[in-house]
């Protein structure tokens, strides 16, 4: 079998070196990388398992990280940083981040959260990246989508609506999730922006309303977009 690989992104080499010694004897794989853009990249790439990210990289913040890798991928995140405030936790685990460890950390401790988001995780793995329903094509990493082959123009919301109910294809996403993600929570009694903007998106889409093919109206509730399947980059 093969030995699940694990992201480590940290800018103190001292760490990534114990990190790499310590995991590895465990039977993990390790790759290493000290940039935020850079672990982006590795995602993409290789598709760890899991990855253990440091708050306090030089090109970007790791809260930025998880939440532009929560974008597209669902891979577990355990946060090992020196920030011990609640408030960075919180945004952190906000943000998508499945665990948060302060430093110093014991490693057999963070050794045993790896273990346990591993097995939860099990389900979720190999999720892709490029999303397919019918003739519609999402690339969640490029932002780009295209309708029988031609590409669309979609704002900003546009596109983070399309991205949001895509990613939970099949599931029912509430007015509540919807609004808050896309416009913040001091905008939950703003449905009217939501029905506007999913008005817009339907017309782009060319999808009607009465007989949907991609969003779906559960009355009183939220959205529900059409399952999509996962598809290579080369489909």
């Amino acid at each position: 079998m093969s030995r699940p690989r694990i992201l480590v992104v940290e800018d103190d080499s001292r760490i990534r070196k114990f990190l790499r010694i310590s995991l590895e004897a465990n039977a993990y794989d390790v790759v290493e990388c000290r940039l935020g853009e850079e672990a982006l990249e590795l995602c993409a790439q290789i598709q760890p398992e899991l990855m253990i990210l440091d708050l306090g990289l030089p090109d970007i913040d790791g809260q930025d990280v998880i939440r532009r890798l929560r974008e597209w991928s669902g891979i577990p995140v355990i946060v090992l940083s020196v920030r011990a405030e609640d408030a960075e936790k919180v945004t952190a685990l906000d943000a998508g981040a499945d665990d948060y460890v302060t430093k110093p950390f014991s490693i057999s401790e963070l050794i045993a959260r790896v273990r346990v988001l591993l097995r939860k995780s099990t389900a979720q793995q190999g999720a892709g990246s490029l999303l397919r329903c019918g003739d519609l094509l999402i690339d969640l990493i490029r932002r780009r989508v295209s309708l029988a082959g031609r590409d669309l123009a979609l704002t900003r919301k546009e596109y983070e609506l399309l991205r949001l109910l895509s990613v939970r294809s099949g599931h029912v996403v509430t007015h509540d999730q919807i609004l808050r993600e896309i416009w913040g929570p001091a905008h939950l009694e703003d449905i009217h922006y939501l029905r506007i903007l999913v008005r817009h998106l339907r017309q782009k889409l060319t999808d009607e309303p009465s007989a949907p093919r991609y969003v779906h109206t559960v009355q009183g509730v939220g959205y529900r977009f059409e399952d999509c399947e996962p598809v290579s980059d080369g489909a």
